[in-house]
């Protein structure tokens, strides 16, 4: 079964510095339909002005996720990590006992637009650690490039849980595929453009629950980005 969760009905907040959008309950917006899927939290797509940012805050015992689709995020944390993010690298953090960090637009003149992506670790008290890994063209063009996982399978970043995320960016008509085992789920998220998946249409900012599937195909309609979730 493929529930879609279109774009336009996510929770959406415009603070003139940032436009945010929200698949799951998230701040000030609650929906009881939508507060999580199996462990995936929090799954917002923001776009931040210049210069503009997250001040200095703390977080707990959650695996944070950013994957960046355009411009560059600039992160600084409690751990004496200072970086940018770019296009084609995925970064975690985990909170475990606490961790405070601050992310601001790295650029004084062009938006950052971005995925900020929360998943329940498998336990809490861990110890907060970061990491960052560039993928190339290569690797995510027109295939399902693993981009984090619980054990950093094939470069990608670890997760402290049992999923994986996977990214791909298509040239227009070409798909990519995977397969789904029993008693597991899907979540797929259109970053950019617009693709069929399993016959179902969706554009830029839809996300679709995927359950009880053996199998998902995912075929771009034009040049496109997307995000699959595989979770236990």
């Amino acid at each position: 079964m493929i529930t879609l969760r279109p774009a336009g009905s996510r929770g959406h907040f415009d603070f003139g510095w940032l436009d945010t959008r929200h698949t799951f309950s998230f701040g000030e917006y609650f929906d009881p339909n939508h507060e999580r899927f199996r462990s995936l939290r929090v799954l917002n797509e923001d776009r931040v002005q210049p210069g503009k940012g997250f001040g200095t805050h703390g977080h707990r015992d959650m695996e944070i996720l950013t994957w960046v689709l355009s411009g560059g995020l600039e992160h600084r944390d409690s751990l004496g990590t200072h970086g940018v993010i770019l296009p084609g690298e995925a970064q975690v953090m985990s909170a475990g006992t606490g961790i405070r960090h601050s992310e601001f637009n790295a650029s004084g003149t062009e938006p950052v637009h971005f995925l900020q992506i929360w998943i329940l670790p498998e336990r809490s008290g861990l110890a907060p650690r970061y990491n960052q890994v560039a993928f190339s063209e290569g690797e995510l063009r027109n295939r399902m490039c693993l981009i984090a996982s619980p054990e950093g399978s094939e470069g990608s970043v670890q997760i402290f849980q049992d999923l994986e995320v996977f990214a791909s960016r298509l040239d227009p008509g070409r798909e990519v595929a995977a397969a789904i085992q029993p008693g597991r789920a899907g979540f797929l998220q259109v970053a950019t453009g617009s693709v069929s998946l399993n016959g179902h249409a969706l554009q830029a900012g839809d996300g679709a629950r995927i359950e009880g599937e053996a199998a998902l195909t995912v075929v771009a309609g034009s040049e496109s980005e997307i995000l699959f979730f595989d979770l236990a």
